[in-house]
């Protein structure tokens, strides 16, 4: 049985991480995360230390029919149904091992921790991609994401007991389902991911990295949608209001990742207002937009400088500063 938790999973206005950065050495990665988002830390994944720990490559070694190659690469070797066996190596899992280790022997242990694997329409694309039938590819996907989910929660517990686990599915495929040239149905898409949000008995969320198709996210029913902060976000603003209606949260890609970014909060802090307001206009909550609120870059850090990397991650900390004083002050301006 896990440990009663110490804190509750998710609070308002806090700084996370999406996962990936760009060290070689896991130990000072960790140290990175925990010193700059003490409150939340992200375990990280580490491709340049090694291609095993690349997002397809990490999780869809479980399944039996796949062969992971020195670089990273994947290649299925034959049709199966054999169960997936979700085992945590330290090539391939040296960032999240490391991670845990580092956090349970600090003092102060985080409050909670968020771990993101691949979600299962992402790894579903990928075998597809390698040869495998669609309906198969995308069964052995859900598969292995959900067996994946279940030994992340059971490890988590196991070596930070007390402490609250958020578990992020990354799901840069909804790219293709945005396009409408993706090899599965819509209603299928739903199901597959909808399976493996269910899986752990922690909050869900998904990861939302580029144009990918929000709406179908939001309809497999995470209890957290991170996505980029861009202006075409009040396009989606009905299912947004509906989801923080139901209580659902969004992190916020705040600190963009395709570009530099400088020192100072204030544009970042502009356009996240500017992007709130508009969603208000729309009818979204304006309490509920600052309080089931979370802030992180916008993507990935793995493909910048380590320097570039611990910048967007302590800018994402000062903005979640600034998020938590306007949702105190909106929360005693409109009585909530």
């Amino acid at each position: 049985m896990a440990a009663a938790l110490e804190s509750p999973p998710l609070v308002p206005a806090v700084a996370t991480a999406i996962g990936s950065l760009p060290h070689t050495d896991a130990r000072e990665a960790a140290q990175l995360v925990l010193e700059t988002h003490p409150q939340f830390p992200t375990a990280p994944q580490l491709p340049t230390r090694t291609p095993l720990e690349g997002m397809v490559a990490q999780w869809a070694r479980a399944l039996p029919e796949v062969t992971v190659g020195h670089d990273g690469s994947i290649s299925v070797r034959e049709v199966t149904n054999e169960p997936p066996v979700p085992i945590f190596h330290a090539d391939a899992h040296g960032g999240l091992l490391t991670f845990l280790d580092v956090a349970a022997s600090n003092g102060a242990r985080p409050p909670r921790v968020k771990v993101q694997i691949a979600g299962p329409l992402t790894l579903g694309l990928a075998l597809d991609h390698c040869g495998l039938p669609a309906a198969q590819a995308f069964r052995r996907g859900g598969e292995a994401a959900r067996a994946w989910a279940t030994a992340v929660e059971d490890l988590v517990h196991e070596r930070l007991p007390g402490t609250a686990l958020v578990l992020f599915f990354d799901e840069p495929a909804l790219v293709a389902w945005r396009r409408g040239d993706a090899p599965l149905g819509h209603e299928d898409a739903i199901d597959v991911l909808s399976g493996a949000l269910a899986a752990p008995a922690c909050p869900t969320g998904v990861h939302i990295c580029g144009a990918g198709d929000r709406r179908l996210a939001l309809e497999a029913g995470p209890q957290v949608l991170g996505i980029e902060v861009e202006d075409d976000l009040v396009d989606d603003a009905d299912v947004l209001a509906r989801h923080l209606e139901a209580d659902g949260w969004i992190a916020w890609g705040a600190v963009p990742t395709d570009r530099p970014v400088g020192e100072s909060v204030e544009p970042l802090w502009r356009a996240l207002v500017g992007v709130w307001c508009e969603l208000t206009r729309r009818g979204c909550d304006p309490v509920r937009l600052r309080t089931q609120s979370i802030i992180t870059p916008a993507c990935g850090l793995a493909g910048h400088g380590p320097t570039q990397a611990e910048r967007a991650l302590r800018l994402a900390r000062d903005l979640a500063h600034r998020v938590h004083d306007q949702a105190i002050a909106a929360r005693l301006t409109l009585g909530a």
